[in-house]
């Protein structure tokens, strides 16, 4: 059978549309249609559908089609667990009920995530003895969190007989990094099929043989990205693949292709070693560690320009310390657990001598084309020895551009739709495209289907331009707070806040929380999946927070009228990854800023907007308490990243309106 066989991709969704209960949409009829082509001609696709298009269906129908038709899997890549599980749980098997009359048969699908999600059965009954003490030890656990580790390691093992999949989204509760890292193991780090005694049993095995059956494959964008990367194969053979949530695409490879080091692992390793190779090596490793160890925990934090020699040699030392200690171990013992044990520490090793070589081979030469980025960071981890906070630091090493990496590993091998509400930037998909690799390279197509919503009509776009321009401390200034505090009382609560950090969003609830009667929640104060349901179920709350609520928000109705931002969501100035690739664009002549920050604010900021309408009825402020929006030469192209509402710098004329949402919604 071939595509010409079955119905039309539009009578297809047409069919699904309706047996499903919804109604015809134009942009997602259109959005089906170009999948569809792209699919047939080979031609890589960004489609920008905004909230309320439907796209998940205006790409699974065509998806479908086409692999029906050609007996051939289509890859479907999402960046969060929500979207795979919506997509996995409700999205296709109500869509392949749907269709299974208009089908020659009934089409498979399944998740495939990376190694680690899955339950190890070799290691929860091989794995060496002392590995929950030694997890207990790195980061300077309380014995409180020592007894939690080994408590949460037994419940593993308990439930390792009962699960299915033993697939970690479906323990409930959860358990932490910590907790799971002791019964789990990463690719590298897997004894294999053949040469694992549970081989038969394990469950990454069975969930990667039944995405090898399947049609539609759902999986996220970091397996995507080791697939990329990795030598050998992750995901089964495909020609097509969808990229959901594609404006995260070029961060979650970066995160991937990141290497690090920092003390806590690296003595771990040391330790897991010690019985493993002659006490030689054994001893030049630990004194390697410690060196290293010492000279970062003593450096400043920052961009690393410039490698000075003391650094080079301890690196130098490091990197041949663990390539010889990875050399005297012998992978193939034939004691199921020494070989698991074998495989942890060599694979520990290889990213150790591998990650040191990075950064060595990125000062070398020295010349300003560098192709990786190297900084310092000092992090905070919470649960010392003395109850509070202490800072570790972590050297890390990441490609100044995915680009590349994306268009020879990805776009090379497979046809390619990019979707999600926000891929446009100052109206335009060059600066996505140029981040995926695609400016100068295949072949592709942009296409914006638009939304169903009315924005000029449902939606204010409010810029407090009287503001005094935000400084770097201006965080709760008396003429923000005094802003907020009127729009908030206007709207009667039903305000999200977006904050451009931590401290930003905790001063102004602090502050909030003594001015106005209505329940104010910030981020930290409860999980965030708590604090968002405890917002959606009471008009008057009020939800402040950060970065993944800036994303991960999706409240219809009446309980989100306003959405607030206090600033423009630059990166930080001192943000040495983003900072280098602005760098490296001035240098070849282009404006750095507006390439890398300026972008960067935009989807960011279009991200945010779109809390606001989630629904037909819903009507709403986004208020932006950031000058620059309306007096900086840059704020056109900000606002041209946003949906087309209604914009005003009038705040009399946005509070009475909020206040006639209020009162329609309590009437």
């Amino acid at each position: 059978m071939n595509a010409t066989d079955l119905p039309p991709v539009t009578e297809l969704l047409a069919t699904a549309v309706a047996t499903l209960g919804g109604n015809e949409r134009p942009g997602q009829v259109r959005m089906a249609e170009a999948v569809a082509q792209a699919f047939a001609g080979g031609e890589h696709l960004a489609v920008q559908a905004g909230t309320g298009t439907g796209k998940s269906l205006a790409y699974l129908v065509p998806a479908i089609a086409r692999a029906v038709a050609e007996e051939t899997p289509v890859v479907v890549s999402t960046a969060t667990i929500a979207l795979q599980r919506q997509l996995v749980d409700r999205d296709l098997p109500r869509l392949v009920d749907a269709l299974a009359a208009a089908l020659p048969r009934r089409p498979r699908f399944a998740l495939l995530k990376g190694r680690r999600n899955y339950l190890c059965l070799n290691k929860i009954h091989n794995g060496t003895s002392d590995e929950a003490s030694d997890a207990a030890q790195e980061e300077l656990f309380e014995p409180v969190a020592a007894t939690a580790l080994v408590r949460d390691v037994a419940r593993l093992t308990a439930w390792a007989s009962s699960t299915e999949t033993g697939d970690r989204d479906e323990l409930t509760p959860g358990v932490p990094d910590r907790s799971w890292s002791q019964v789990s193991v990463s690719a590298r780090e897997c004894l294999g099929m053949a040469r694992c005694p549970y081989g038969s049993d394990c469950f990454s095995e069975r969930a990667r043989a039944e995405a090898g059956r399947a049609e539609i494959i759902v999986t996220n964008h970091a397996l995507l990205a080791i697939d990329a990367i990795a030598d050998a194969a992750v995901l089964p053979e495909h020609e097509y693949l969808v990229v959901d949530e594609a404006h995260e695409l070029v961060d979650r490879v970066t995160s991937v292709a990141t290497g690090e080091l920092t003390p806590a692992p690296l003595g771990a390793a040391t330790r897991r070693i010690a019985r493993l190779v002659n006490p030689q090596l054994a001893q030049r490793m630990e004194a390697a560690v410690a060196t290293f160890s010492s000279a970062i925990h003593d450096a400043q934090p920052g961009r690393l320009d410039y490698l000075d020699d003391e650094l080079a040699t301890y690196l130098t030392t490091l990197r041949d310390a663990a390539t010889a200690a990875r050399g005297d171990i012998d992978p193939s013992p034939r004691d199921p657990k020494a070989a698991a044990a074998r495989n942890e520490a060599i694979a520990a090793l290889t990213d150790i001598g591998d990650t040191a070589a990075r950064v060595l081979d990125s000062f070398v030469p020295a010349i300003p084309d560098r192709t990786e980025v190297v900084w310092l960071d000092h992090e905070d981890i919470k649960g010392g020895a003395t109850g509070g906070s202490t800072q570790r630091p972590v050297l890390r090493v990441a490609p100044l551009s995915v680009a590349g990496l994306l268009r020879t590993r990805l776009f090379d091998s497979a046809t390619t739709v990019l979707t999600s509400a926000t891929l446009t930037v100052g109206g335009s998909f060059d600066a996505m495209a140029g981040a995926w690799g695609l400016g100068d390279g295949p072949t592709w197509k942009g296409l914006d289907v638009g939304s169903p919503f009315e924005h000029a009509k449902s939606g204010i776009l409010y810029v407090a331009a009287h503001l005094p321009p935000p400084g770097r401390d201006t965080a709760g200034s008396p003429e923000q707070l005094d802003e907020i505090t009127g729009l908030i009382e206007a709207a009667g609560g039903r305000t999200l806040g977006l904050f451009s950090s931590m401290r930003a969003a905790k001063t102004a609830a602090e502050a909030l929380r003594a001015r106005i009667d209505t329940p104010i929640l910030c981020q930290g104060d409860d999980g965030t999946a708590a604090l968002v349901e405890r917002f959606a179920a009471d008009p008057e709350t009020s939800l402040f927070g950060t970065l993944s609520l800036w994303q991960g928000v999706d409240v219809p109705g009446p309980s989100l009228s306003l959405v607030l931002i206090d600033r423009i969501p630059f990166p930080r100035p001192d943000d040495p990854l983003l900072t280098a690739r602005q760098r490296a664009v001035a240098a070849r002549g282009g404006n750095g800023f507006m390439t890398v920050a300026a972008a960067h604010a935009a989807l960011l900021l279009a991200q945010g907007a779109g809390r606001l309408l989630r629904r037909a009825d819903d009507r709403g402020v986004v208020a932006v308490l950031d000058s620059r929006m309306a007096s900086a030469r840059y704020g056109g192209y900000l606002r041209a990243s946003l949906p087309p509402f209604w914009s005003t710098t009038d705040p009399v004329r946005v509070k009475q309106a909020l206040q006639r949402l209020r009162d329609g919604a309590t009437s």
